[in-house]
This record gives C-alpha cells, structure tokens and sequence, in this order.
C-alpha cells in the first residue's frame, strides 16, 4: 500500500475529514486504522459509475473490504423503481447504502460519499484510485477508455463490450496506460469451474473434442417494466438522453431502461451476451484458447423475441469450430452450465457444483509439475489485490475480450442466417464485407467524436 499512500495521503486525509461529521466523542479504533484494520486515509479510493442492480450488490463486496473507501456514485438517475424485481435503484440509493454502511461502522454520522451525474467528474478527480464501470454494455467503452488514460484502475461488469472492435480498444487501452483491470466474470473466481478446467487442461478426460455451452432463454421481465412500452415523458431525476449516450436515439418508455435494457440490441444482446461473459469465458479458460477465437461460427438458428421493444434473441443455437478441430456448442437448448466432453469422460461445471465421468476423476490430483490454473476465491478481493500488488487479475481484459467476441460472432451469424469464417489473429470475417460492416456500431455525436479521440490520443 506505501505506494498508493504516499500518493493519495495528504488529499485523501483531507477530503475524509471534511466529509465526517465529527461528534465529540471517542473515535473507534477501526476508524483510526488500530486493531489491525486499515484507516480510511490509507485505504483504495473507489467511485462506483452505476448504481443499478448489478452496481448495488457489487458494492455490498467491495464495502465489506477494509482496504476500499468508496466515495462516490455516479448514474444518471437519481432513483427510481424498474431495477430486479421492479426494485429501487440509482444513485440516491447507492449513497444512501454507502453512507449508512460507513456510519454504523465509524460509529458516528458520515456523509462522505459524493454523488456524480456525469462519469467525466469522477474520473477527473485526482484522488480517485479505482472505478466500477457497472452500466449498460453500450456504456462500456467510452468511460473504460477515459478511465485507462487518467490512470485509474478498472474493475468493468461483462459483457466486456457492445461490439468486438471496442473490446480491441478497451484491451490496447489497459495495456497502453498499464492500469489494473477486473472484468466481472466472476464465475473464474469459482473453485467448480477451475477443478474441470484444470482436469481438461491436464487430459484427464482424452482428447478434448466438444464443449457445450448451456445458457438461459428468453426475455424475463426483470425490471416489471415489461408492458410499458408507450412512449412517455422522461421521469424526473433521469437524464435519459446521457442514458442513451451513443446509441441511437429513441423515445423514452421504461421497457427500454433499466434492468430490461439487455433485451435491446441497441444496449446489448439478449441473453446470449449477458450470459456470454460467464459460461464461454470459462469454456476458452478450460479450452486454453483465452488468447484466440474459433475459426468458424456455423449452424446458426435462432428465434427472435416478439415485442415491441425487446428485439434480441429468445432462442439460439450456433457452433463455432477452431483451429484444432474442437467445436464449442452455445444454445439455451443445453443443460445450463459448462460441459467438457472427450475421448475418456467428461466434465461439467455449473455454478456452485461440478459433476464428472467417469466418477474416478472426482479423486485424481493434479500434481504439482501439471498445469495448475490462476487461484481466486473472492472476485472483488482479487482485483484490490491486484491494484495493491500490480499483478494480473484472474479475469483481465483481453482475455474478457476474447470471450465475449464468440456471442459476438453469433448474434452476427443468426442475423445473416450464414456459415462465417473468421480470422481470430486479424478479428475479421474472411471474404463477407456484409459480415464485417456488422461489426461496428455507429455512434451518436458528440460521443462517437469523443470515441475516435480516444482511439488515437
């Protein structure tokens, strides 16, 4: 931590005894950094951009680390219902969480941590050491991008990005400015899903030859906002335009926000890429392919979802084939989880068991001269890790990159109905120009200008 100290001290020492309000009382030891705790003063300076569904309960994680301070929150909406479970969410609450967190544990009224409508603020701020970027996928990029160039380390929610040539932006952009980078795909924080990687790496089942990818279905109402699909006057406290940022502009209705956002392929791509993030990382991590791609996505079949504003895929199938001959299956026609099949058994992980065959497997060792894969237990915990010791995180953004760009590849394919060969070196289809005009998203002014600045800045 000495590093970060020196750094941060003299501001960070000043800002926190501003934003307490000191009784005369006796101040906690833990405040003061005894008891073997650490003092506010000293600890990670963390600023939350988004505080939604997912953004609250990550929060919960990284309040409960005694080496985090978060003083801040950003979202454009001030507070608001339509989050899981129609929920309250936004930024009003997540200040509202931190502060009370931080009072009952100081033991006195604090109200240290700042609210933030505008992303830009917070990463401006020079006592900021860290940031979730925890919003909708077509909000990935651009505050990565900032965020990577004023020397902030970043923990990003998956999918990594909305479109493949912005995850190569994102990846070139942490590697430029040599910043710590989580991305949320917690399940390689998972001891099921790192034992059957490590039996596949280690050919405990044969030669690998298929890996099937079960994912969910359909588009759930998450927020309850489902039937209200009428355009109507933008609520008070949300800047639905900010919201909207590069994506193509559209009336508002609270079908189209929120938790619902990822059934819109304007924000995102259903639950393929929602789910992308989770059950293909760990196939590549298990298929020591983290590095590359398939070479070709084929058998696309699909059924999209019928609303009027929900427009990704309800059902999916495709296949994406690689260089050596191993093809990975993802549908929601599967059984859910990650499933390893070869020439002497196989092996399943799902979140929270793993099952084998022959049941052997489940008592053979992996002994110490085999492959023995990147250990993590807490997600959250391993990126401040990380940003304390500088070493690479179990779930870095190429390799996120990389996982996410065969959802990508899919939703392409079940689009055009084609078999696509892909180049996973160059990141482009081979001989389909259609194919590859698909890749990118266009953007609205002024981001898509702010956008190609940073490309080359």
């Amino acid at each position: 931590m000495n590093e970060l100290n020196r750094r941060n001290f003299i501001k960070r020492s000043a800002a926190f005894a501003a934003s307490v309000i000191v009784a005369p009382s006796l101040i906690p030891a833990s405040a003061l950094g005894k008891n073997g705790s650490v003092a506010p003063s000293d600890r990670i300076n963390l600023v939350m951009i988004g505080s939604g569904n997912q953004g609250l309960n990550d929060m919960g994680e990284f309040l409960k680390d005694s080496r985090v301070q978060i003083t801040g929150i950003c979202d454009v909406n001030k507070m608001s219902g339509g989050y899981w479970s129609g929920n309250m969410g936004g930024r009003e609450v997540g200040i509202k969480k931190v502060n009370d967190y931080y009072s009952e544990l100081y033991q006195k009224n604090y109200t240290g941590c700042k609210g933030y409508e505008d992303f830009r603020e917070v990463i401006a701020r020079k006592d900021v050491d860290a940031v979730e970027v925890v919003l909708p996928d077509h909000w990935h990029s651009i505050p990565v991008l900032m965020a990577a160039k004023a020397g902030k380390n970043i923990y990003c929610q998956k999918p990594l990005a909305l479109t493949i040539p912005e995850g190569i932006a994102m990846a070139n952009a942490v590697k430029k400015y040599g910043v710590t980078f989580q991305t949320g795909s917690q399940q390689r924080s998972d001891e099921n899903f790192r034992r059957v990687c490590e039996l596949v790496r280690n050919g405990r089942i044969g030669k690998l030859l298929t890996v099937e990818c079960g994912l969910p279905a359909g588009t759930p109402d998450y927020g309850k906002t489902g039937n209200l699909t009428n355009t109507m006057p933008v609520p008070a406290g949300f800047d639905y335009q900010t919201w909207l940022g590069p994506a193509p502009d559209a009336p508002y209705c609270p079908a189209r926000t929120h938790v619902n956002f990822r059934w819109v392929l304007d924000y995102s791509g259903g639950q393929l890429t929602d789910w992308g993030g989770h059950h293909p990382d760990i196939a590549q991590w298990g298929m020591d392919t983290e590095h590359t791609g398939p070479v070709k996505i084929q058998n696309a079949k699909v059924e999209w979802a019928v609303h009027p504003i929900w427009n990704s895929a309800a059902h999916y199938y495709f296949e994406c084939v690689y260089a050596n001959g191993v093809k990975l299956i993802i549908s929601d026609k599967l059984q859910s989880g990650v499933t390893f099949r070869g020439t002497e058994g196989w092996a399943r992980g799902n979140r929270g068991s793993h099952t084998v065959f022959p049941e052997s497997l489940r008592e053979t060792v992996i002994k110490p001269s085999e492959i023995h894969l990147y250990k993590s237990d807490n997600h959250f915990r391993n990126f401040i890790d990380c940003v304390i010791s500088k070493k690479e995180t179990i779930a870095p953004v190429e390799i996120a990159h990389r996982s996410i760009t065969m959802s990508h590849l899919g939703n392409i394919a079940m689009k055009l109905q084609q078999d696509l060969n892909w180049d996973p070196k160059k990141e482009q289809f081979i001989h389909n120009d259609l194919a590859n005009s698909m890749l990118k998203r266009k953007m609205r002014e002024p981001w898509a200008s702010i956008y190609k600045q940073l490309l080359v800045s």
